[in-house]
């Protein structure tokens, strides 16, 4: 049996990474957030969208204590010599609430193209999509949050961003419709959120819905890190990990039961 792979090849004195030489073509070249994005087109980012795909990953690469960061400063407490092992159960905890929907806007955004054509008006496609949620009785992804109210200031800087660089389109400017079909409707202002924001932004620049979530994982990796440095920095019996162990077992209620003998 024979595998294949073009992702990336290893040769005595050379490394291919989708068909780029890694040392002469890439190290030095390209960022980080450019090799993810030659991970899911299998080319080099353009300027423009390397500038855009690196905005996305540094807005959502940290937001201070989640589950996410949480997680990994309690595991980095149990097991400090596996830094692997921390930033893992960081990711772990990261999820639609958490991290981002970035993934079923993007999926929302593109049935409502495929279902009702995109001769429509962003206004028109915006009332539909919203018409089908409701039926559905599905909740709208990529709006609200606890602490950016009424607006969350990386959704403002991401579509001047996407305005600037050429990748404000049409789900885009759905989006925002729908953010102001939705606000009328609930006679209030609901946040459209930065998730919002990069699943319409990323589907603007053609990406696979299926992939957004794991750019969103990669920058959260990367800002895992300085969960664990902090950690370190402030020594064990002074970190975050610490302090909550020991909230918990001071706050706990511990039953022992004792069979009697018969």
């Amino acid at each position: 049996m024979k595998f294949e792979t073009k992702v990336g090849v290893s040769h005595t004195d050379k490394i291919f990474v989708h068909g780029y030489d890694l040392v002469e073509d890439l190290m030095g070249s390209i960022t980080l957030a450019d090799m993810a994005f030659l991970g899911a087109k299998h080319r080099k980012p353009t300027e423009n969208e390397s500038r855009m795909l690196n905005a996305v990953m540094v807005a959502i690469c940290e937001h201070g204590f989640t589950p996410s960061s949480i997680s990994t400063r309690l595991t980095y407490l149990g097991a400090p010599e596996a830094v692997q092992a921390a930033v893992a159960a960081g990711l772990l905890g990261a999820g639609s609430v958490y991290l981002g929907a970035m993934e079923q806007v993007a999926e929302m955004l593109g049935k409502g193209f495929e279902k009702y054509g995109e001769n429509k008006s962003a206004s028109e496609l915006a009332t539909l999509i919203l018409a089908d949620r409701d039926e559905q009785g599905l909740q709208l992804p990529g709006f609200g949050h606890p602490i950016h109210k009424p607006v969350d200031p990386r959704t403002v800087k991401l579509f001047e961003l996407a305005k600037e660089l050429g990748f404000y389109k049409k789900n885009s400017e759905v989006i925002n419709e729908i953010s102001k079909q939705f606000n009328a409707k609930k006679g209030k202002s609901i946040t459209l959120n930065a998730v919002g924001a990069i699943g319409a932004v990323l589907a603007d620049m053609d990406f696979d819905h299926r992939v957004m979530k794991s750019f969103a994982v990669a920058a959260r990796a990367v800002g895992l890190v300085a969960h664990i440095v902090e950690e370190i920095e402030v020594g064990r019996k002074e970190s975050v990990g610490q302090k909550l162990f020991d909230f918990i077992e001071e706050n706990t209620n511990y039953t022992v039961q004792v069979a009697s003998k018969v």
